[in-house]
């Protein structure tokens, strides 16, 4: 069941399966394509049987239905997992915890392209990346956390990640970039640690019980044009990680951006309204307006309609042409006059 969204973000979800089903690597000659189908229709019932039957090139076409089994791909490459929609394939998961996984130590995968379904979370945790390398997902829907450990090359596209009481997305010792998803009602919505390098780029997070965006130990991450806005905390910066942010909106949080002493964080023309803008980490954390940038702003976003999750600019925001950005934040503004 899709999350209760705009129905404009509704519907960039649902239109983006046939375009994930058509993108990524030319086709490989001699490529198969498996199909998956509860009702006998396909060459296989089952979606772990037809991941096992697969060679290098060939796709996996699974036609709707819940699955109520535990899915894993290891020693694969360059396979692509396409669902009907992510409103009509769902996996269910069964005994183990982790619905999906992908790589299972000490065997990886590499070239890995999911898209089109629902991944459910089942035992705490929805999907596990390990030990993989160059795995894409594209227009899919994750009910529950996504835990990534000693990953490379991870790129999440145009995805709904939410519902985790835990974290929505964590990543540990990995590089990866999350670009144009949503990221929402996780306790904390993305967490980068470890020795991680991770890009969040044009992702909207919200209803965050906690942060909506946690670096720590010694990560690295890049934070460009998201917009954080109605969690408990915006950004924390923590343990001797090294960031950048610019070009975000963090407001509507109970605090904006929080550093730690040892965190180095670069900041230019984030967008903050927030109770408290600029924090140093504590205990307690305290206010600290002196870690607020030259060119970040203090402004109201101006959203079309942020109680009902509409985080679009309106035509008179005042985030607009900032700096060498056309807007801050995740989402085009709308057009027309105010």
């Amino acid at each position: 069941m899709l999350p209760s969204w705009p129905s404009y973000l509704v519907v960039l979800l649902l239109s983006a399966s046939w375009l994930a089903a058509c993108s990524g690597a030319p086709v490989i000659e001699g490529a198969r394509t498996l199909v998956v189908a509860l009702d006998g229709s396909g060459q296989y019932t089952s979606i772990q049987e037809a991941i096992d039957a697969a060679r290098k090139g060939d796709v996996v076409h699974i036609k709707a239905g819940s699955y109520p089994e535990d899915v894993t791909i290891h020693s694969k490459e360059r396979v692509k997992i396409v669902g009907d929609g992510v409103d009509k394939v769902t996996i269910l998961g069964r005994k183990r915890v982790g619905s999906f996984h992908i790589g299972k130590w000490p065997y990886g995968a590499t070239n890995i392209e999911i898209s089109g379904l629902t991944i459910q979370e089942h035992g705490g945790l929805a999907m596990g990346i390990f030990n993989g390398r160059n795995i894409v997902l594209r227009n899919v829907l994750v009910n529950g956390m996504l835990f990534g450990q000693q990953v490379a090359g991870v790129r999440i596209e145009q995805c709904s990640l939410g519902g985790s009481e835990t974290t929505g997305v964590q990543f540990a010792d990995s590089q990866a970039v999350l670009s144009d998803n949503v990221i929402h009602d996780n306790d904390h919505g993305v967490t980068v640690g470890g020795k991680s390098d991770v890009r969040l780029e044009r992702n909207v997070i919200t209803r965050s019980l906690f942060e909506g965006v946690v670096v720590t130990d010694q990560a690295r991450a890049v934070l460009v044009s998201n917009t954080i806005v109605r969690n408990g905390g915006g950004a924390a910066f923590l343990g001797a990680s090294q960031s950048e942010a610019a070009g975000n909106i963090i407001g509507l949080n109970t605090a904006g951006i929080t550093i730690a002493p040892a965190a180095r964080v670069s900041l230019s023309y984030n967008a903050l309204y927030n109770k408290d803008d600029y924090l140093r980490a504590g205990p307690p954390p305290t206010p600290a307006p002196d870690l607020k940038a030259e060119s970040d702003v203090r402004e109201d976003p101006r959203f079309v309609n942020p109680h009902d999750g509409d985080f679009r600019l309106r035509a008179d925001s005042p985030l607009k042409k900032i700096g060498d950005f056309s807007y801050l934040g995740a989402l085009s503004p709308v057009s027309g006059t105010p």
